[in-house]
């Protein structure tokens, strides 16, 4: 064989090589299952949890699965996207579930193409409570005192909004919100337009923005549910949880300890996902907690009581269907309730 046909024998097994490799690697590549987050925009909360729990996930599912994170503009753009087919885990909360299944906006008239979400993984709390000017905490000794009084209940439409609309409900307590821009919290303190606001901590340690500035401004003080209201927010499904002032003001806000209705965050999935595959993605998360609070120290409460914060997801909104997965999970765990039902 010339020197010639000998060098061009080798090109062209290289190159059959590099060919069977390249086949191989998109073979592995299209074998991989792509498992979809669709969350809300980058830099906000939601999109650093699910970034880390897609972290966590990726390196315990191993080659067969490839996580992927995207961001959308809103929660309810996030739930559409995956209720339509284009994603697989969707960025929402106990109250935007409910949205959703009352047919509220921004959801009225709208038909999934591919299911509704259903009830899946929940993975933080924020809870919401009442606070007041000091100069006016005597008259307050319950949330009753709220009862048609005006307030600003967060800025309308937002989580903490249906969350204290939900609560109010549950109470039987008139919902006069008055609507200002949130950084005038303490400018309406002052002015007397509004009695109280509603607050809020993330995993109960971290105050949004405004609060922190209106802490500056204006002495504070919480008002807690009664006994009785806690009670009855209880068999409405709503178990306020306490959160500790110290951790979350930088002043005496007049109580040991604040009790908040927690709002409860979560990506859910649509019914048709694989049963095995959820709960497998449920065992992991439950198995690595500590690493989920290394990612983020707002997996605290859920690294405290795992399986109890998805059981109070669900109870949250017991019509709701609960996929087969977490159905597994709950029930492994000595925590279903025979009452719920599994989404078909």
């Amino acid at each position: 064989m010339s020197l010639i046909k000998h060098r061009v024998c080798n090109l062209l097994a290289v190159a059959g090589l590099a060919v069977t490799t390249a086949l191989a690697a998109v073979q592995q590549a299209e074998a991989r299952e792509t498992v979809r987050f669709a969350t809300s925009n980058v830099g906000s909360y939601g999109y650093a949890v699910g970034s880390v729990i897609s972290d966590v996930l990726q390196r315990n599912l191993g080659r067969d699965y490839a996580l992927v994170v995207q961001p959308y503009p809103s929660t309810s753009g996030a739930m559409r996207t995956v209720m339509d087919g284009d994603g697989e885990f969707a960025y929402t909360a106990d109250v935007g579930m409910r949205s959703l299944y009352d047919g509220d906006r921004p959801y009225d008239n709208y038909e999934p193409r591919a299911g509704r979400l259903v009830h899946t993984l929940y993975v933080y709390p924020m809870e919401t409570f009442m606070l007041v000017p000091s100069n006016i905490a005597d008259r307050f000794d319950s949330w009753a005192d709220f009862d048609g009084e005006p307030v600003f209940f967060t800025p309308a439409g937002f989580m903490n909004w249906l969350n204290m609309r939900r609560i109010f409900d549950a109470l039987g307590y008139e919902f006069n919100h008055v609507e200002i821009d949130s950084a005038t919290v303490a400018d309406a303190f002052e002015a007397g337009s509004i009695v109280g606001s509603a607050g809020y901590t993330t995993a109960g340690v971290s105050l949004p923005t405004y609060w922190r500035e209106a802490e500056l401004r204006a002495d504070l003080t919480a008002i807690n549910p009664s006994d009785e209201e806690r009670a009855r927010l209880e068999q409405a499904g709503l178990v306020p949880q306490q959160v500790d002032p110290e951790d979350a003001f930088s002043q005496d806000v007049g109580v040991d300890h604040i009790w908040g209705v927690p709002i409860y965050f979560a990506y859910n999935v649509r019914p048709d996902m694989d049963a095995e595959l959820v709960e497998r993605v449920l065992n992991i998360l439950y198995e690595n907690v500590d690493t989920l609070v290394e990612g983020d120290p707002g997996f605290r409460p859920l690294a405290s009581d795992f399986v109890g914060t998805q059981a109070a997801g669900v109870a949250a909104n017991p019509d709701i269907p609960v996929h087969p997965g977490l159905a597994n999970f709950l029930k492994a765990n000595d925590a279903w309730n025979d009452d719920w039902t599994i989404a078909d």
